[in-house]
Protein backbone atom coordinates (compact mmCIF):
# COMPACT_ATOMS: atom_id res chain seq x y z
CA UNK A 1 0.00 0.00 0.00
CA UNK A 2 1.65 3.45 -0.42
CA UNK A 3 2.28 6.04 1.89
CA UNK A 4 -0.06 8.91 1.88
CA UNK A 5 2.62 11.95 0.73
CA UNK A 6 2.71 14.69 3.56
CA UNK A 7 3.52 17.56 0.83
CA UNK A 8 0.02 19.37 0.70
CA UNK A 9 -0.71 20.12 -3.20
CA UNK A 10 -1.37 24.01 -3.84
CA UNK A 11 -4.23 25.25 -3.92
CA UNK A 12 -6.02 26.83 -7.38
CA UNK A 13 -7.76 29.51 -4.72
CA UNK A 14 -5.04 30.77 -2.98
CA UNK A 15 -4.99 34.75 -3.48
CA UNK A 16 -1.73 35.23 -5.39
CA UNK A 17 -2.34 31.81 -7.64
CA UNK A 18 -5.99 32.73 -8.15
CA UNK A 19 -4.92 36.46 -9.08
CA UNK A 20 -2.01 34.83 -11.63
CA UNK A 21 -4.08 32.83 -13.41
CA UNK A 22 -7.06 35.36 -13.77
CA UNK A 23 -4.47 37.04 -15.37
CA UNK A 24 -2.94 34.52 -17.74
CA UNK A 25 -6.42 33.31 -18.73
CA UNK A 26 -7.28 36.64 -19.74
CA UNK A 27 -3.97 36.58 -22.02
CA UNK A 28 -4.43 33.01 -23.62
CA UNK A 29 -8.63 33.97 -24.01
CA UNK A 30 -8.03 37.11 -26.23
CA UNK A 31 -5.23 35.02 -27.88
CA UNK A 32 -6.88 32.27 -28.75
CA UNK A 33 -9.73 34.70 -30.43
CA UNK A 34 -7.50 37.03 -32.23
CA UNK A 35 -5.52 33.49 -34.22
CA UNK A 36 -8.84 31.22 -34.46
CA UNK A 37 -10.93 34.64 -36.28
CA UNK A 38 -8.10 35.30 -38.76
CA UNK A 39 -5.78 31.88 -39.06
CA UNK A 40 -8.49 29.72 -38.29
CA UNK A 41 -5.97 27.34 -35.75
CA UNK A 42 -5.68 27.66 -31.96
CA UNK A 43 -2.00 27.63 -30.29
CA UNK A 44 -1.32 25.22 -27.83
CA UNK A 45 -0.82 28.06 -25.27
CA UNK A 46 0.78 25.34 -22.28
CA UNK A 47 4.38 26.10 -22.64
CA UNK A 48 3.52 29.76 -22.86
CA UNK A 49 2.08 29.01 -19.34
CA UNK A 50 4.73 27.24 -18.49
CA UNK A 51 7.85 29.75 -19.67
CA UNK A 52 5.67 32.42 -17.93
CA UNK A 53 5.45 30.45 -14.74
CA UNK A 54 8.82 29.46 -14.69
CA UNK A 55 10.46 32.92 -15.30
CA UNK A 56 8.44 34.39 -13.03
CA UNK A 57 9.56 31.54 -9.94
CA UNK A 58 12.88 33.10 -10.92
CA UNK A 59 12.27 36.62 -9.54
CA UNK A 60 13.68 37.49 -6.41
CA UNK A 61 10.44 38.35 -4.63
CA UNK A 62 8.94 37.11 -1.71
CA UNK A 63 5.23 37.00 -3.22
CA UNK A 64 6.67 35.15 -6.56
CA UNK A 65 8.95 32.50 -4.67
CA UNK A 66 5.62 29.92 -4.04
CA UNK A 67 5.78 29.46 -7.69
CA UNK A 68 8.99 27.72 -7.85
CA UNK A 69 6.52 25.00 -7.03
CA UNK A 70 6.20 22.77 -10.15
CA UNK A 71 2.81 21.91 -8.99
CA UNK A 72 1.49 25.86 -9.05
CA UNK A 73 3.36 25.83 -12.69
CA UNK A 74 1.47 22.72 -13.74
CA UNK A 75 -1.80 25.11 -12.59
CA UNK A 76 -0.93 28.14 -14.31
CA UNK A 77 0.20 25.73 -17.70
CA UNK A 78 -3.99 24.24 -17.44
CA UNK A 79 -5.25 27.48 -17.05
CA UNK A 80 -4.14 29.17 -19.82
CA UNK A 81 -4.39 25.83 -22.12
CA UNK A 82 -7.64 25.75 -20.92
CA UNK A 83 -9.03 29.45 -21.53
CA UNK A 84 -7.42 29.14 -25.13
CA UNK A 85 -8.98 26.66 -26.50
CA UNK A 86 -12.30 27.72 -24.76
CA UNK A 87 -12.74 31.11 -25.92
CA UNK A 88 -11.61 30.23 -29.40
CA UNK A 89 -13.26 26.58 -30.20
CA UNK A 90 -15.78 25.72 -27.54
CA UNK A 91 -17.23 29.34 -27.36
CA UNK A 92 -16.73 31.95 -30.30
CA UNK A 93 -17.05 28.86 -33.06
CA UNK A 94 -20.33 27.70 -32.13
CA UNK A 95 -22.04 31.43 -31.57
CA UNK A 96 -21.06 32.34 -34.69
CA UNK A 97 -22.79 29.63 -36.62
CA UNK A 98 -26.47 31.26 -36.04
CA UNK A 99 -25.12 34.71 -36.84
CA UNK A 100 -23.07 33.25 -39.93
CA UNK A 101 -26.93 31.71 -41.11
CA UNK A 102 -28.70 35.28 -40.52
CA UNK A 103 -30.18 34.29 -36.87
CA UNK A 104 -28.28 36.81 -34.19
CA UNK A 105 -30.69 35.97 -32.02
CA UNK A 106 -29.83 33.01 -31.09
CA UNK A 107 -26.34 34.40 -30.24
CA UNK A 108 -27.39 33.63 -26.26
CA UNK A 109 -28.89 30.56 -26.68
CA UNK A 110 -25.94 29.25 -27.67
CA UNK A 111 -23.42 30.93 -25.60
CA UNK A 112 -24.71 29.44 -22.71
CA UNK A 113 -25.13 25.78 -24.59
CA UNK A 114 -21.97 25.45 -25.32
CA UNK A 115 -20.84 26.82 -22.24
CA UNK A 116 -22.75 23.86 -20.99
CA UNK A 117 -21.53 21.65 -23.34
CA UNK A 118 -17.66 22.54 -22.69
CA UNK A 119 -18.02 22.68 -19.12
CA UNK A 120 -19.80 18.55 -19.29
CA UNK A 121 -17.07 17.73 -21.37
CA UNK A 122 -14.19 19.00 -19.38
CA UNK A 123 -15.77 17.59 -15.88
CA UNK A 124 -16.12 14.20 -17.64
CA UNK A 125 -12.73 13.59 -18.52
CA UNK A 126 -11.85 14.53 -14.75
CA UNK A 127 -14.23 11.87 -13.93
CA UNK A 128 -12.68 9.48 -16.25
CA UNK A 129 -8.98 10.37 -16.66
CA UNK A 130 -6.63 7.68 -15.33
CA UNK A 131 -9.16 4.42 -15.78
CA UNK A 132 -9.12 2.29 -18.01
CA UNK A 133 -10.52 3.95 -20.68
CA UNK A 134 -7.99 6.83 -20.55
CA UNK A 135 -4.98 6.13 -18.58
CA UNK A 136 -2.62 8.11 -16.87
CA UNK A 137 -0.37 5.77 -18.88
CA UNK A 138 -1.50 7.04 -21.95
CA UNK A 139 0.44 8.76 -24.50
CA UNK A 140 -1.24 12.52 -24.14
CA UNK A 141 1.92 13.98 -26.32
CA UNK A 142 1.29 18.40 -25.44
CA UNK A 143 1.08 16.64 -21.99
CA UNK A 144 4.48 15.08 -21.71
CA UNK A 145 5.87 18.13 -23.33
CA UNK A 146 4.34 20.37 -20.57
CA UNK A 147 5.82 18.29 -17.92
CA UNK A 148 9.41 17.86 -19.54
CA UNK A 149 9.63 21.30 -19.19
CA UNK A 150 8.41 22.13 -16.26
CA UNK A 151 10.89 19.74 -14.88
CA UNK A 152 13.51 21.02 -17.04
CA UNK A 153 13.17 24.52 -15.59
CA UNK A 154 13.24 22.68 -11.98
CA UNK A 155 16.11 20.19 -12.16
CA UNK A 156 18.50 21.56 -15.08
CA UNK A 157 21.26 18.92 -15.77
CA UNK A 158 21.04 16.33 -18.46
CA UNK A 159 17.21 16.40 -18.58
CA UNK A 160 17.27 20.76 -19.38
CA UNK A 161 20.19 19.90 -22.02
CA UNK A 162 17.93 17.50 -23.95
CA UNK A 163 15.15 18.99 -23.73
CA UNK A 164 16.71 22.00 -24.67
CA UNK A 165 18.28 20.28 -27.93
CA UNK A 166 15.17 18.60 -28.72
CA UNK A 167 13.07 22.28 -28.72
CA UNK A 168 16.17 23.80 -30.86
CA UNK A 169 15.97 20.80 -33.18
CA UNK A 170 11.54 21.46 -33.48
CA UNK A 171 12.31 25.24 -33.68
CA UNK A 172 14.52 24.58 -36.97
CA UNK A 173 12.42 21.60 -38.50
CA UNK A 174 9.62 23.87 -37.89
CA UNK A 175 11.00 26.76 -39.77
CA UNK A 176 11.93 24.21 -42.57
CA UNK A 177 8.43 23.45 -42.86
CA UNK A 178 8.40 20.13 -41.15
CA UNK A 179 5.57 19.17 -38.82
CA UNK A 180 7.74 18.88 -35.89
CA UNK A 181 5.33 18.01 -33.46
CA UNK A 182 4.13 14.53 -35.24
CA UNK A 183 7.79 13.88 -35.24
CA UNK A 184 7.73 14.06 -31.26
CA UNK A 185 4.29 12.36 -31.12
CA UNK A 186 6.30 9.20 -33.15
CA UNK A 187 8.16 8.54 -30.25
CA UNK A 188 5.84 8.75 -27.45
CA UNK A 189 2.48 6.83 -28.82
CA UNK A 190 1.51 3.40 -29.59
CA UNK A 191 3.46 2.35 -32.85
CA UNK A 192 0.86 0.49 -34.31
CA UNK A 193 -2.20 3.35 -33.62
CA UNK A 194 0.51 5.77 -35.11
CA UNK A 195 1.16 3.92 -37.86
CA UNK A 196 -2.08 4.00 -38.85
CA UNK A 197 -2.29 7.62 -38.18
CA UNK A 198 0.26 7.79 -40.95
CA UNK A 199 -1.18 5.87 -43.12
CA UNK A 200 -4.10 7.32 -42.92
CA UNK A 201 -2.38 10.89 -43.38
CA UNK A 202 -0.44 9.49 -46.77
CA UNK A 203 -3.81 8.03 -48.31
CA UNK A 204 -6.06 11.82 -47.76
CA UNK A 205 -2.71 13.19 -48.99
CA UNK A 206 -2.02 11.03 -52.40
CA UNK A 207 -5.12 9.57 -52.67
CA UNK A 208 -6.36 11.83 -55.80
CA UNK A 209 -2.97 12.38 -57.45
CA UNK A 210 -2.19 8.25 -57.30
CA UNK A 211 -5.26 6.89 -58.30
CA UNK A 212 -7.86 9.77 -59.33
CA UNK A 213 -9.92 9.48 -56.07
CA UNK A 214 -11.01 12.48 -53.65
CA UNK A 215 -11.69 10.07 -50.75
CA UNK A 216 -13.00 13.62 -49.15
CA UNK A 217 -15.54 13.91 -51.89
CA UNK A 218 -16.80 10.35 -51.54
CA UNK A 219 -16.91 10.83 -47.83
CA UNK A 220 -14.69 8.05 -47.06
CA UNK A 221 -13.22 9.42 -43.79
CA UNK A 222 -16.01 10.00 -42.72
CA UNK A 223 -17.37 7.00 -43.12
CA UNK A 224 -14.58 5.32 -41.44
CA UNK A 225 -15.02 7.75 -38.64
CA UNK A 226 -18.60 6.87 -38.13
CA UNK A 227 -18.05 2.57 -38.15
CA UNK A 228 -14.76 3.17 -36.05
CA UNK A 229 -16.45 5.99 -33.40
CA UNK A 230 -19.36 3.32 -32.86
CA UNK A 231 -16.72 0.58 -32.19
CA UNK A 232 -14.77 2.22 -30.11
CA UNK A 233 -17.97 3.68 -27.88
CA UNK A 234 -19.14 0.15 -27.16
CA UNK A 235 -14.96 -0.95 -26.79
CA UNK A 236 -15.27 1.69 -24.12
CA UNK A 237 -18.22 0.88 -22.12
CA UNK A 238 -16.88 -3.25 -22.66
CA UNK A 239 -13.91 -2.18 -20.62
CA UNK A 240 -15.78 -0.49 -17.67
CA UNK A 241 -18.70 -2.98 -17.43
CA UNK A 242 -16.66 -6.37 -18.33
CA UNK A 243 -14.28 -4.98 -15.23
CA UNK A 244 -17.41 -4.34 -12.98
CA UNK A 245 -18.69 -7.76 -13.49
CA UNK A 246 -15.33 -9.78 -12.82
CA UNK A 247 -13.48 -7.80 -10.21
CA UNK A 248 -9.49 -7.45 -9.69
CA UNK A 249 -7.46 -6.58 -7.22
CA UNK A 250 -6.74 -2.71 -6.23
CA UNK A 251 -5.13 -0.86 -8.44
CA UNK A 252 -4.69 -3.91 -11.11
CA UNK A 253 -5.53 -4.03 -14.31
CA UNK A 254 -5.80 -7.50 -15.05
CA UNK A 255 -2.92 -7.68 -17.85
CA UNK A 256 0.42 -9.17 -17.96
CA UNK A 257 2.92 -8.30 -15.16
CA UNK A 258 4.95 -5.97 -18.26
CA UNK A 259 1.29 -3.94 -18.64
CA UNK A 260 0.40 -4.04 -14.92
CA UNK A 261 -0.55 -0.37 -13.40
CA UNK A 262 -2.45 1.38 -11.47
CA UNK A 263 -5.50 3.47 -11.86
CA UNK A 264 -6.98 6.38 -9.47
CA UNK A 265 -10.80 5.83 -10.80
CA UNK A 266 -11.80 2.23 -10.64
CA UNK A 267 -14.22 0.45 -13.31
CA UNK A 268 -17.71 1.86 -11.19
CA UNK A 269 -16.54 5.45 -10.81
CA UNK A 270 -15.72 5.63 -14.76
CA UNK A 271 -19.60 3.80 -15.67
CA UNK A 272 -20.68 6.43 -12.92
CA UNK A 273 -18.80 9.07 -15.05
CA UNK A 274 -20.14 8.10 -17.99
CA UNK A 275 -24.08 7.65 -17.07
CA UNK A 276 -23.93 11.74 -14.89
CA UNK A 277 -22.22 12.61 -18.35
CA UNK A 278 -25.23 11.42 -20.30
CA UNK A 279 -27.73 12.80 -17.92
CA UNK A 280 -25.96 16.16 -17.85
CA UNK A 281 -25.93 16.54 -21.57
CA UNK A 282 -29.52 15.15 -21.80
CA UNK A 283 -30.22 18.42 -19.40
CA UNK A 284 -28.27 20.94 -21.17
CA UNK A 285 -29.64 19.67 -24.50
CA UNK A 286 -33.21 20.63 -23.04
CA UNK A 287 -32.29 23.97 -21.99
CA UNK A 288 -30.38 24.78 -26.10
CA UNK A 289 -33.84 23.64 -27.23
CA UNK A 290 -35.78 25.33 -24.72
CA UNK A 291 -33.89 28.30 -25.26
CA UNK A 292 -33.31 28.48 -28.88
CA UNK A 293 -36.78 28.07 -29.77
CA UNK A 294 -36.52 24.18 -31.31
CA UNK A 295 -39.99 23.64 -29.06
CA UNK A 296 -42.05 25.81 -31.59
CA UNK A 297 -39.73 24.25 -34.82
CA UNK A 298 -40.07 20.70 -33.82
CA UNK A 299 -42.74 18.54 -33.09
CA UNK A 300 -42.69 16.43 -29.55
CA UNK A 301 -41.10 13.25 -31.57
CA UNK A 302 -38.41 15.07 -33.33
CA UNK A 303 -38.05 16.96 -30.15
CA UNK A 304 -36.99 13.88 -28.31
CA UNK A 305 -34.86 12.60 -30.81
CA UNK A 306 -32.99 15.87 -31.47
CA UNK A 307 -32.29 15.89 -27.75
CA UNK A 308 -31.13 12.07 -27.63
CA UNK A 309 -29.04 12.92 -30.62
CA UNK A 310 -27.40 15.62 -29.37
CA UNK A 311 -26.79 13.49 -25.97
CA UNK A 312 -25.31 10.43 -27.73
CA UNK A 313 -23.62 12.67 -30.41
CA UNK A 314 -21.57 14.44 -27.74
CA UNK A 315 -20.88 11.60 -25.81
CA UNK A 316 -19.60 9.41 -29.26
CA UNK A 317 -17.32 12.75 -30.60
CA UNK A 318 -15.93 13.11 -26.66
CA UNK A 319 -14.65 9.44 -27.07
CA UNK A 320 -13.31 10.29 -30.74
CA UNK A 321 -11.42 13.13 -30.41
CA UNK A 322 -10.45 11.96 -26.94
CA UNK A 323 -8.74 9.00 -28.33
CA UNK A 324 -7.41 10.48 -30.81
CA UNK A 325 -5.90 13.44 -28.75
CA UNK A 326 -4.76 10.52 -26.59
CA UNK A 327 -2.88 8.28 -28.78
CA UNK A 328 -1.53 11.19 -31.57
CA UNK A 329 -1.73 14.50 -29.97
CA UNK A 330 -4.11 15.64 -33.08
CA UNK A 331 -7.51 15.32 -32.36
CA UNK A 332 -10.22 15.64 -35.71
CA UNK A 333 -12.91 17.82 -33.52
CA UNK A 334 -13.77 20.00 -36.70
CA UNK A 335 -14.41 16.78 -38.90
CA UNK A 336 -16.22 15.09 -36.20
CA UNK A 337 -18.63 17.77 -35.64
CA UNK A 338 -19.33 17.56 -39.03
CA UNK A 339 -20.11 14.23 -39.36
CA UNK A 340 -22.74 14.39 -36.87
CA UNK A 341 -24.10 17.65 -38.89
CA UNK A 342 -24.20 15.10 -41.76
CA UNK A 343 -25.99 12.52 -40.00
CA UNK A 344 -28.63 15.01 -38.51
CA UNK A 345 -29.59 16.47 -41.81
CA UNK A 346 -30.29 12.49 -42.93
CA UNK A 347 -32.64 12.22 -39.85
CA UNK A 348 -34.34 15.66 -41.56
CA UNK A 349 -33.79 18.08 -38.50
CA UNK A 350 -34.65 21.67 -39.73
CA UNK A 351 -31.53 24.26 -40.37
CA UNK A 352 -31.78 26.17 -37.55
CA UNK A 353 -32.18 22.84 -35.21
CA UNK A 354 -29.06 21.53 -37.33
CA UNK A 355 -27.26 24.92 -36.40
CA UNK A 356 -27.41 24.34 -33.08
CA UNK A 357 -26.86 20.85 -33.16
CA UNK A 358 -23.50 21.49 -34.39
CA UNK A 359 -22.54 24.66 -32.23
CA UNK A 360 -22.86 21.91 -28.89
CA UNK A 361 -20.95 19.15 -30.53
CA UNK A 362 -18.09 21.38 -31.56
CA UNK A 363 -18.08 23.25 -28.63
CA UNK A 364 -16.67 19.72 -25.80
CA UNK A 365 -14.45 18.00 -27.59
CA UNK A 366 -11.63 20.66 -27.39
CA UNK A 367 -12.41 20.60 -23.88
CA UNK A 368 -11.97 17.17 -23.23
CA UNK A 369 -8.86 16.89 -25.41
CA UNK A 370 -6.95 19.28 -23.75
CA UNK A 371 -8.51 18.47 -20.20
CA UNK A 372 -6.46 15.12 -20.88
CA UNK A 373 -3.10 17.23 -22.00
CA UNK A 374 -3.21 19.04 -18.44
CA UNK A 375 -3.79 16.15 -16.65
CA UNK A 376 -1.15 13.80 -17.62
CA UNK A 377 1.24 16.58 -17.54
CA UNK A 378 0.20 17.05 -13.35
CA UNK A 379 0.08 13.33 -13.43
CA UNK A 380 3.83 13.18 -14.58
CA UNK A 381 4.89 15.74 -12.10
CA UNK A 382 2.76 14.29 -9.07
CA UNK A 383 4.74 10.80 -9.71
CA UNK A 384 2.01 8.84 -12.28
CA UNK A 385 -0.41 8.47 -9.51
CA UNK A 386 2.48 6.38 -6.99
CA UNK A 387 0.24 8.03 -3.88
CA UNK A 388 -3.20 8.05 -5.54
CA UNK A 389 -4.47 10.96 -2.48
CA UNK A 390 -1.74 13.31 -3.54
CA UNK A 391 -2.47 12.54 -7.01
CA UNK A 392 -6.77 13.10 -6.85
CA UNK A 393 -5.93 16.10 -4.76
CA UNK A 394 -3.82 17.74 -7.22
CA UNK A 395 -6.46 16.50 -10.40
CA UNK A 396 -8.87 18.30 -7.84
CA UNK A 397 -7.07 21.50 -8.08
CA UNK A 398 -6.64 21.54 -12.02
CA UNK A 399 -10.09 21.30 -12.45
CA UNK A 400 -10.79 24.43 -10.03
CA UNK A 401 -7.73 26.16 -12.27
CA UNK A 402 -9.65 24.79 -15.43
CA UNK A 403 -13.33 26.20 -14.29
CA UNK A 404 -11.26 29.07 -13.49
CA UNK A 405 -9.87 29.51 -17.12
CA UNK A 406 -12.97 28.89 -18.38
CA UNK A 407 -15.02 31.13 -17.03
CA UNK A 408 -12.54 33.90 -17.75
CA UNK A 409 -12.93 32.73 -21.25
CA UNK A 410 -17.17 33.35 -21.07
CA UNK A 411 -16.60 36.47 -19.49
CA UNK A 412 -14.08 37.68 -22.53
CA UNK A 413 -15.98 36.39 -25.43
CA UNK A 414 -19.63 37.45 -24.09
CA UNK A 415 -17.82 40.68 -23.75
CA UNK A 416 -16.30 41.12 -26.94
CA UNK A 417 -17.58 38.70 -29.69
CA UNK A 418 -19.55 41.51 -31.31
CA UNK A 419 -16.18 43.00 -32.33
CA UNK A 420 -14.97 40.39 -34.31
CA UNK A 421 -18.14 39.40 -35.95
CA UNK A 422 -18.96 43.34 -36.88
CA UNK A 423 -15.41 43.04 -38.71
CA UNK A 424 -16.82 40.00 -39.99
CA UNK A 425 -14.15 37.72 -38.58
CA UNK A 426 -15.59 34.60 -38.04
CA UNK A 427 -13.67 31.14 -37.78
CA UNK A 428 -13.10 29.82 -41.23
CA UNK A 429 -14.80 25.70 -40.48
CA UNK A 430 -17.88 28.16 -39.39
CA UNK A 431 -18.48 29.08 -43.09
CA UNK A 432 -18.12 25.59 -43.94
CA UNK A 433 -20.56 24.31 -41.42
CA UNK A 434 -23.06 26.99 -42.88
CA UNK A 435 -22.53 26.29 -46.39
CA UNK A 436 -23.45 22.39 -45.78
CA UNK A 437 -26.51 23.23 -43.57
CA UNK A 438 -27.67 25.36 -46.57
CA UNK A 439 -26.93 23.05 -49.16
CA UNK A 440 -29.14 20.50 -47.50
CA UNK A 441 -29.45 16.68 -47.25
CA UNK A 442 -27.78 14.55 -50.27
CA UNK A 443 -29.79 11.12 -49.96
CA UNK A 444 -26.86 9.36 -51.49
CA UNK A 445 -24.99 10.41 -48.72
CA UNK A 446 -26.17 7.77 -46.39
CA UNK A 447 -25.26 4.81 -48.19
CA UNK A 448 -21.66 6.26 -49.15
CA UNK A 449 -21.71 6.56 -44.85
CA UNK A 450 -22.39 3.07 -44.37
CA UNK A 451 -20.56 1.80 -46.79
CA UNK A 452 -17.78 3.18 -45.55
CA UNK A 453 -18.40 2.57 -41.90
CA UNK A 454 -18.44 -1.11 -42.35
CA UNK A 455 -14.28 -1.19 -43.02
CA UNK A 456 -13.61 1.25 -40.29
CA UNK A 457 -15.88 -0.96 -37.80
CA UNK A 458 -13.99 -3.92 -38.92
CA UNK A 459 -10.19 -2.40 -38.48
CA UNK A 460 -11.34 -1.09 -35.21
CA UNK A 461 -12.23 -4.11 -33.74
CA UNK A 462 -9.15 -5.52 -34.73
CA UNK A 463 -7.29 -2.86 -33.45
CA UNK A 464 -8.82 -3.56 -30.01
CA UNK A 465 -9.73 -0.69 -27.19
CA UNK A 466 -5.42 -0.54 -26.64
CA UNK A 467 -4.52 0.34 -30.62
CA UNK A 468 -7.30 2.27 -31.51
CA UNK A 469 -6.24 2.01 -35.46
CA UNK A 470 -9.57 2.61 -36.85
CA UNK A 471 -10.05 5.81 -35.34
CA UNK A 472 -6.17 6.71 -36.14
CA UNK A 473 -6.49 5.52 -39.54
CA UNK A 474 -9.91 7.87 -40.15
CA UNK A 475 -8.40 10.94 -38.01
CA UNK A 476 -5.79 10.68 -40.64
CA UNK A 477 -7.55 10.77 -43.35
CA UNK A 478 -9.38 13.78 -42.14
CA UNK A 479 -6.70 15.50 -42.42
CA UNK A 480 -4.58 17.44 -45.12
CA UNK A 481 -1.18 16.80 -44.38
CA UNK A 482 0.88 14.22 -46.32
CA UNK A 483 4.28 15.66 -44.84
CA UNK A 484 2.96 14.94 -41.17
CA UNK A 485 2.42 11.34 -42.60
CA UNK A 486 5.87 10.96 -43.99
CA UNK A 487 6.90 12.80 -40.63
CA UNK A 488 5.64 10.43 -37.90
CA UNK A 489 6.32 7.15 -39.94
CA UNK A 490 10.29 8.31 -40.41
CA UNK A 491 9.95 9.21 -36.64
CA UNK A 492 8.49 5.37 -35.61
CA UNK A 493 11.43 3.91 -37.67
CA UNK A 494 13.83 5.89 -35.81
CA UNK A 495 12.59 4.89 -32.34
CA UNK A 496 12.75 1.59 -33.15
CA UNK A 497 15.72 1.35 -34.74
CA UNK A 498 17.25 3.63 -32.02
CA UNK A 499 15.30 1.38 -29.15
CA UNK A 500 17.32 -1.78 -30.72
CA UNK A 501 20.34 0.03 -30.49
CA UNK A 502 20.04 1.61 -27.01
CA UNK A 503 17.88 -0.75 -24.98
CA UNK A 504 15.62 0.14 -22.49
CA UNK A 505 17.54 3.34 -21.36
CA UNK A 506 16.53 4.53 -24.95
CA UNK A 507 12.72 5.13 -23.48
CA UNK A 508 13.35 8.19 -21.40
CA UNK A 509 15.72 9.59 -23.61
CA UNK A 510 13.19 9.53 -26.35
CA UNK A 511 10.41 10.57 -24.22
CA UNK A 512 12.41 14.03 -23.40
CA UNK A 513 13.73 14.64 -26.87
CA UNK A 514 10.02 14.14 -28.28
CA UNK A 515 9.20 16.53 -25.70
CA UNK A 516 11.80 18.77 -26.63
CA UNK A 517 10.62 18.93 -30.62
CA UNK A 518 7.21 19.44 -29.51
CA UNK A 519 7.77 22.23 -27.57
CA UNK A 520 9.49 23.52 -30.27
CA UNK A 521 6.97 22.97 -33.08
CA UNK A 522 4.34 24.73 -30.69
CA UNK A 523 6.54 27.63 -30.03
CA UNK A 524 7.28 28.24 -33.49
CA UNK A 525 3.36 27.79 -34.59
CA UNK A 526 2.21 30.24 -31.85
CA UNK A 527 5.35 32.88 -32.30
CA UNK A 528 4.33 32.28 -35.92
CA UNK A 529 0.73 33.12 -35.43
CA UNK A 530 1.63 36.48 -32.98
CA UNK A 531 3.09 38.01 -36.12
CA UNK A 532 0.57 36.80 -39.06
CA UNK A 533 -1.99 38.15 -36.38
CA UNK A 534 -2.55 41.89 -36.16
CA UNK A 535 -3.51 42.55 -32.80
Amino acid sequence: MTTPTKTKHPRAFEPATLGLLVVCAAVGAVIGLQIITTLGVTPNTALIGVLVAVALSRVPLAVLRPFRSVHRQNLVQSTISTATFAAANSLLLPIAIPVVLGRPGLVWPMLIGAGLAMLIDFVMLYWLFDSKVFPGSGAWPPGVAAAEAIKAGDEGGKRAALLGAGTAVGLFGSWLGVPMSAFGVAFIGNVVALTMFGVGLLARGYSADLFGVDIAAHYIPHGLMVGAGLVALIQALMVVFRGRRTPEPAGSTGDSAVERTTYTRDDSAASRGLGRGFVLYVGAAILLATTGGLIGDLGFGDLVLWVLYAAVSCIIAEFIVGLSAMHSGWFPSFATSLIFLTIGMLLGFPPIALALLVGFIAAGGPAFADAGYDFKAGWLLRGRGSDPAFELAGRRQQLFAGVIGMAVAGAVVALTYHVYFDRDLFPPIVQVYAKTIQAGADQDLIGKLLLWAVPGAIIQALGGAKRQMGILLATGTLIVNPIAGWTVLAGIVLRVAYRRWKGPEAESQMTIAAAGFIAGDALWGFGNSLVKTKF
